[in-house]
């Protein structure tokens, strides 16, 4: 695996970067409105950013005295043709990033959202109960 793919997962594998990538599906957003609904400091979140934007999965820019962010979905396309690998796997379209980030913030907390069946089957890739 390369050193870019390895960024990439490890950027991923934070609930607040994905929170953060999940706003910017929306729009460009300013530093200080991704920083808006985290319980964090400014300096913590532009943390989460620079490993965001370390990774290739988002861009910043200074337009005047504000910093904005824009998600850069093409940097999950190494991370997708990998995945590819073991046929198990569709690529990633942004529409279906969409969904699992969306999938991924949502509350557990109603039953029938599906993710808390006990089946296994949402956490087992391999299908062996």
């Amino acid at each position: 695996m390369s050193d870019a793919l390895d960024t990439v997962f490890a950027a991923l594998a934070d609930p607040t970067r994905r929170a953060i990538l999940a706003m910017l599906l929306e729009d460009d957003m300013a530093v200080t409105d991704v920083a808006d609904p985290f319980d964090m400091s400014l300096a913590a979140i532009s943390k989460h950013l620079a490993i965001l934007s370390r990774a290739g999965l988002i861009s910043q820019e200074k337009r005047g005295r504000v910093k904005w962010c824009k998600l850069e979905p093409d940097a999950l396309r190494e991370a997708s043709v990998w995945m590819q690998g073991f046929g198990q796997f569709e690529p990633v379209h942004l529409d279906a990033f969409e969904r699992f980030l969306a999938q991924e913030l949502s509350v557990p907390d109603t039953p029938d959202t599906g993710t808390e069946s006990g089946t296994g089957t949402d956490t087992d890739p391999a299908g062996s109960a």
